[in-house]
């Protein structure tokens, strides 16, 4: 589907793989507000999910399916009937549909997971991507470890894929343990040998075990690649996936090494950056290419005297390519609804007239407690004013005494299935005894695997943004609230994330649902 010779497609799988990362897991709502903004990038390929996985991840691709109209949108199978079946059935609303099915083909893999013989896992190969071309039209064929499997082994499965009607083969370096002079040897070495790699187009999909990825993807295009598979942020299985915004503004600022280009509007790539780390609760780090908050950023003298006399001596891409604007003062406490919803539009969130309100409500409490509200903060409250699905735990009152001198105590008033409740606990700091207070009222078998508090903004009197990661037999789950209070957005935090695990309880979602990368 390469445009041109030197197009270079972007296979978005933030929603599929991304999703995989520990405690990245979203709900319908949010992989919506991930897909929109995805179609806003104008990315040529949306991997939605994985619709055998459960029938959330189901829902999650039929939906996004029926929503998206501009992108090319794929849900994944492995080589089973059962699973191509699901995928086509979760597809049917899509303008543009892809089957992207896959099996593993290292001698490792045959032999330790799928316990299989070559002859059988080729078998597997034609079956599959002939049963899932009675579906669609597009249908892509990944051999899972490719990057280790045998050579002979991989080109015959290569050609018995397109032979069966695979227009894409993507080439999986799963465990990120590729270079970048080999894998684009493996490029170079399939389009050599493959008699009829010409009939399809060469995609890769790179993890980020080495920290190789983006390198490993960039060496595979030079190579003769023209898809690549990526996600927002890098996020994905262990150590990650390529970032799409570094392959992206590498191809486009060093054209003169690349000379491909893509589609992508990259003016979208910080709004998309930002929020995704809301919805997951996947803070970016400072000094992360292209997003983080350092990257265009300068605090040696030496630098900064070079920018005053021309921005070039020390920035290769300007901030305005990635969409990122100068934070300033955007909004006072005089301010009203409608100019707070012009500047969210601005900012990329429309939001309905009830979510609104809300975050009119919260805005004007922030303005009353700050003296500066950036869009940093309305990005933030824009994130809570998003309610949680089937919300059952709601904070209603929280007070808390602390010291040098005396263990912690707080007092928690919830609403629980509407009936408020009270719990005083000790612990030993403050955030030990909300969390305390509020297991006590609503008791189960999860625990707590994270805790995270980073600052919205700048300042004494900024937000602070909470993230908790809770675990309940297999199932992560993931809440995300802002506030002045750092207690209050780490109690609403912690509530939040209760709310998914209960919606997860209620759907029958299964624990982490291990899949090809």
């Amino acid at each position: 589907m390469a445009k041109s010779a030197d197009h270079v497609v972007i296979f978005d799988t933030t929603l599929r793989d991304g999703e995989q990362s520990p405690g990245c897991s979203m709900n319908l709502e949010e992989k919506l507000r991930v897909a929109e903004v995805l179609s806003h990038l104008n990315v040529d390929v949306i991997e939605a999910g994985f619709p055998a996985a459960s029938n959330g991840d189901f829902e999650a691709v039929q939906a996004v399916a029926g929503s998206v109209k501009d992108s090319i949108i794929c849900g994944l199978a492995r080589a089973s009937r059962r699973d191509i079946e699901r995928a086509a059935e979760a597809l049917k609303q899509a303008k543009s549909a892809r089957i992207h099915t896959f099996i593993s083909t290292s001698a490792l893999h045959m032999k330790h997971k799928l316990q299989l013989e070559p002859e059988e896992v080729h078998a597997l190969v034609v079956d599959s991507v002939t049963y899932a071309r009675n579906f669609a039209e597009d249908v892509e064929w990944s051999p899972e470890d490719g990057s280790r499997t045998d050579h002979d082994f991989l080109c015959r499965c290569v050609e018995s894929a397109i032979d069966a009607g695979a227009s894409t083969i993507n080439i999986p370096d799963t465990v990120g343990y590729a270079i970048p002079s080999e894998f684009a040897d493996l490029i170079s070495m399939l389009r050599n040998r493959v008699p009829n790699i010409d009939k399809a187009v060469l995609s890769v999909h790179c993890h980020n075990d080495l920290g190789l990825a983006v390198a490993n993807s960039l060496a595979a295009i030079s190579a003769g690649a023209r898809q690549v598979e990526c996600t927002i942020n890098g996020i994905g299985e262990r150590a990650g996936n390529a970032a799409m915004e570094e392959i992206v503004m590498a191809l486009r600022t060093r054209k003169d090494a690349m000379v491909y280009e893509t589609s992508v509007a990259t003016r979208h790539i910080t709004r998309a950056s930002r929020l995704l780390a809301q919805v997951t609760g996947f803070s970016v780090q400072p000094n992360k290419a292209v997003v983080g908050a350092n990257a265009f950023a300068h605090e040696s003298g030496i630098h900064q005297d070079g920018m005053l006399k021309h921005s070039e001596t020390y920035e290769i891409m300007t901030p305005e390519s990635v969409g990122l604007t100068k934070s300033s003062l955007v909004l006072g406490k005089h301010s009203g609804r409608a100019a707070l919803s012009a500047k969210l539009r601005e900012l990329g969130i429309d939001l309905g007239a009830n979510q609104l309100n809300d975050v009119f409500v919260r805005f004007k409490e922030l303005a009353d407690k700050k003296k500066e509200v950036f869009e940093e903060d309305l990005l933030a409250l824009a994130d809570v004013g998003v309610a949680a699905e089937d919300e059952r735990v709601a904070l209603v009152d929280l007070a808390l005494r602390c010291g040098t001198e005396e263990d912690a105590q707080a007092a928690v008033t919830l609403r629980i299935d509407g009936v408020e409740q009270s719990k005083e606990l000790t612990g030993t700091g403050p955030v030990d005894a909300v969390f305390k207070g509020i297991s006590a009222l609503v008791p189960g078998d999860y625990r707590l695997e994270l805790f995270q508090v980073s600052a919205v903004t700048g300042g004494t009197d900024a937000q602070a943004d909470v993230t908790v990661r809770l675990e309940e037999n297999g199932r992560s789950v993931t809440g995300h609230a802002a506030d002045t209070d750092t207690m209050v957005a780490a109690a609403r935090a912690y509530i939040t994330a209760l709310n998914r695990l209960f919606t997860k309880r209620q759907r029958g979602v299964p624990p982490a649902f291990a899949a090809q990368g």
